[in-house]
């Protein structure tokens, strides 16, 4: 093929920047500020904790208005997001390699090896740095459900994502009630034992928690893509600021009685309404999740980027570049593996027991500020590293783990 290598029949390269489409970049990119925000205090261990393991140190009001912001615009909505652009890549992949002539059983077979690979790429990240990885979970998905995400109907699609919420209201309040992995390996200062219990962490949190949680978003991100909502906005502007303002405006309402339980500024009447509470917070969240993923089309269409496959409006016009600061954040979810990694090497370099140890020490509010300043580097490093035109080592690791090596083009 023209411009790649190939392995079997599989294209080989990343599609090059020029090609890309700029809204679903923004998304990745930005999102990574709110798993940085949501992890982070994952690592918080020591004295000082109240109200749903959370930890308040040094100037409590300022942590709990933290901690309430966290709840209502973070907590359960980053990985939704996540989740949605997770789908809509599956999607643009399967576009690229049918276009490219390959049969869409020979992708499916493509999307479930890529997806056992990132469930291998997720258990060494767990098992040396972080618990709560999600790139296993959603390879885990990829595996389970390639079948589905690329040959179900619309239909059929929307139905399970609804339906799925049955699911998800059962695993939230069964899984509040388990205490038997109240370990916390962020707390534990020997580091096999800490690498023991965050396995375990992760296959309870994020690999059974995926199955029951991350399905509705991937389901819709899968419905987004087949009408490229992301790739083309412009012309679905008005749908996505329509669910831009209800998925965003439905997350601030349905997350603000949770918060305010986290934050100890409510106390519900009884336990089943503390529950309840937090069940609304959870569904929501996906709300939120799909509303901050339109917000980046939206966004894309405000610089002028309307579609990445350079199909534009006829008009001749070219398309206006986006400025140093939406140039860098597209930088960073074009590698939001690598960007997502390097977070939680800071994390543990600063916060766990068996790193720097500050995690017994550190109030939300400064934890925050650790976490956007560690997003902002990493945003940093994959500006400089597009305009070096290196790709991220974890992206560059994964295609090779997925294709083989490149084979030498015959002159």
């Amino acid at each position: 093929m023209a411009g790649s290598d190939t392995v079997g029949a599989f294209p080989i390269g990343a599609t090059a920047v020029a090609q890309r489409s700029l809204a679903p970049d923004l998304a990745r990119g930005a999102m990574l500020l709110l798993i940085a925000l949501a992890n982070a205090p994952l690592y918080l261990y020591g004295p000082g904790t109240f109200g749903d393991g959370v930890w308040v140190r040094g100037h409590p009001a300022v942590d709990q208005v933290v901690l309430l912001l966290e709840t209502i615009f973070v907590r359960g909505r980053a990985y939704p997001m996540f989740a949605l652009l997770f789908g809509y890549g599956i999607v643009q992949l399967l576009r690229r390699h049918t276009s490219s002539g390959v049969d869409e059983l020979t992708v499916r077979r493509l999307v479930r090896r890529r997806g056992c690979w990132m469930v291998l790429i997720g258990f060494f990240h767990a098992l040396l740095l972080f618990s709560g990885d999600i790139i296993g979970a959603y390879g885990l998905l990829a595996v389970l459900l390639a079948e589905v995400l690329i040959r179900a109907r619309d239909r059929t699609l929307l139905i399970m994502a609804a339906s799925w919420t049955i699911p998800i209201v059962l695993f939230r309040t069964l899984d509040s009630r388990l205490t038997f992995l109240s370990a916390k390996a962020s707390s534990t200062p020997d580091p096999l034992t800490a690498a023991g219990i965050r396995v375990l962490e992760w296959v309870h949190g994020s690999i059974i928690g995926a199955i029951f949680s991350l399905v509705p978003t991937l389901l819709l991100g899968v419905w987004a893509a087949r009408r490229r909502l992301l790739d083309e906005p412009q012309p679905n502007r008005k749908f996505l600021l329509r669910v831009a303002v209800l998925g965003v405006g439905l997350a601030a309402v349905g997350g603000l009685p949770w918060a305010l339980v986290r934050a100890s500024w409510w106390d519900p009447p009884s336990e089943a309404v503390a529950m309840l509470a937090g069940v609304v917070q959870t569904l929501t969240g996906y709300a939120g999740g799909v509303g901050y993923a339109a917000i980046a089309g939206l966004v894309a269409i405000r610089v002028g980027s309307g579609s990445g496959s350079g199909s534009g409006s006829g008009s001749g016009e070219a398309r206006k570049r986006p400025g140093p600061v939406l140039n860098a954040l597209a930088s960073c979810g074009q590698r939001s593996m690598t960007c997502y990694l390097l977070q939680s090497v800071v994390f543990v370099a600063v916060l766990a027991a068996y790193g720097g140890g500050l995690g017994n020490r550190l109030g939300l509010a400064e934890i925050a500020v650790l976490a956007i300043v560690t997003w902002t580097l990493t945003v940093l490093l994959a500006q400089v590293m597009s305009r070096r035109g290196y790709r991220g080592p974890a992206e560059v690791l994964l295609r090779r783990l997925t294709y083989g090596a490149p084979v030498a083009r015959i002159q």
